[in-house]
């Protein structure tokens, strides 16, 4: 019964208020009803109407700022915060009461909510794991996974595969598996709660998505409460061990917090490189002549990265909630407002990068995107991925040079996560 009233009022009434708001027009409305199920020009032609629509789009739900200043002064400003308003009265005690109680990639303690000083004392302890040297040590390791990867779909080089289930989702997955010390027999498992979980950040979901991503959390908060009871046993040489004993000032993470760390890093840090990897590839696909440029000049590859995350986002939106009075692009913003960001408009402003539509393998200012987010919120992993995308996108392209995306792909079917669910290619034609 539980379910079904927190189904009811977190999901199944904004939808009904989005359909109908869409229904009159409302753009913002619209973009969360087309998310990627709708094609990418649908879902840019959306959101290059909303940016004519001036510096900030009021809409019936909130406001929606496109401009890449204006996104960036939301995501680091201290008159917001990161999270949904609280629900107050009698609707907040329904949901308190009817909240599953598992962990929950947008709920406290995850790092993606939390505020000063919670978030400053939790992303100081994890930040002292998560470094640029650890990500560094994993450079070798993840060329290594590549490879193997490729060696198995050799025998399948000249009939179709779909990249993402045997590369896209396998290479992230297994480097996660290592971060968090899981055994090899249950990496299966891991990446079916990554799958399963997706979905968790968006709003609107139907009844039977909801039920499988809060029983997919459920299924992976037992899991890691009897994870974190063996590494505690018998540690390994891991970052989520290193988690596990760290301390700052005598104080280390709760259980809550070490359990939340574990399901940002496989819910955020998973799928969005997954995101990554699929959007890249198909990108240089559709470019070869920006292929052939890395080919002459392969330094030119992590730039590539930078490139595809900056047209194709992994994250196509985040939200704010503005703390007092303030104003945005020079407009103003009640308290309480909710202030929708868009990264993947804020990537293709055309004041801050020439000719935005063109994927520019050598754009100078490429890493200038906000796909990884900006402030006291910018993704934990972000060298991580930028590492896991070069290394990726370099081993797939330089094996297979030929490669052919076949009909076929499909997008996921998920609001902000922006990726391949299917992307079908034969890799020696």
């Amino acid at each position: 019964m539980k379910s079904t009233v927190h189904w009811s009022v977190a999901h199944g009434l904004p939808t009904l208020y989005l359909r109908r708001a869409a229904a009159r027009g409302d753009l913002q409305a619209r973009l969360i009803r087309i998310g990627s199920l709708g094609s990418e020009e649908a879902v840019f032609d959306l959101i290059e109407e909303i940016r004519a629509r001036g510096p900030l789009y009021r809409s019936s739900i909130g406001q929606v700022v496109t401009s890449h200043p204006g996104v960036r002064q939301v995501l680091t400003s201290d008159d917001f915060r990161s999270g949904l308003p609280t629900a107050e009265g009698a609707i907040g005690r329904v949901v308190r009461w009817a909240a599953p109680s598992t962990l929950h990639p947008v709920q406290p303690p995850s790092l993606l909510v939390t505020e000063p000083p919670d978030h400053t004392r939790y992303r100081k302890l994890v930040t002292r794991v998560f470094t640029m040297r650890a990500v560094e040590r994993l450079r070798e390791r993840t060329e290594q996974i590549a490879t193997e990867l490729l060696d198995a779909l050799e025998p399948h080089a000249t009939s179709s595969v779909d990249l993402v289930e045997s590369y896209c989702a396998q290479l992230p997955v297994t480097v996660i598996a290592e971060i968090l010390g899981v055994p090899d027999a249950e990496r299966g498992t891991v990446l079916d709660f990554g799958s399963a979980a997706a979905p968790s950040l968006d709003l609107g979901l139907g009844y039977a998505r909801y039920r499988s991503v809060s029983q997919a959390l459920a299924r992976f908060d037992a899991w890691l409460g009897d994870h974190l009871e063996r590494l505690r046993r018998d540690p390994g040489d891991n970052l989520l061990s290193q988690l596990v004993t760290v301390r700052e000032d005598g104080q280390g993470l709760t259980e809550t917090e070490l359990k939340a760390t574990a399901g940002l890093v496989l819910a955020a840090g998973f799928e969005t490189t997954v995101n990554l990897l699929g959007n890249g590839i198909a990108l240089l696909h559709d470019n070869p002549a920006e292929r052939a440029r890395v080919d002459a000049d392969p330094s030119l590859w992590t730039n590539v990265v930078e490139e595809a995350l900056r047209l194709d986002p992994p994250v196509l939106l985040t939200g704010r909630m503005a703390l007092r009075d303030t104003d945005v692009a020079g407009s103003p913003v009640k308290a309480g407002s909710m202030v929708t960001a868009i990264l993947g408009a804020a990537n293709r402003d055309p004041e801050v990068f020439e000719d935005p539509l063109r994927f520019d393998v050598a754009r100078p200012n490429a890493r200038d995107h906000i796909a990884f987010s900006a402030g006291r919120h910018h993704c934990l992993g972000a060298q991580l991925a930028r590492m896991e995308g070069e290394v990726g996108l370099r081993t797939i392209w330089q094996r297979y040079p030929d490669l052919r995306l076949d009909p076929g792909a499909r997008r996921r079917a998920t609001r902000i996560l922006r990726g391949y669910e299917r992307l079908p290619a034969t890799l020696r034609p």
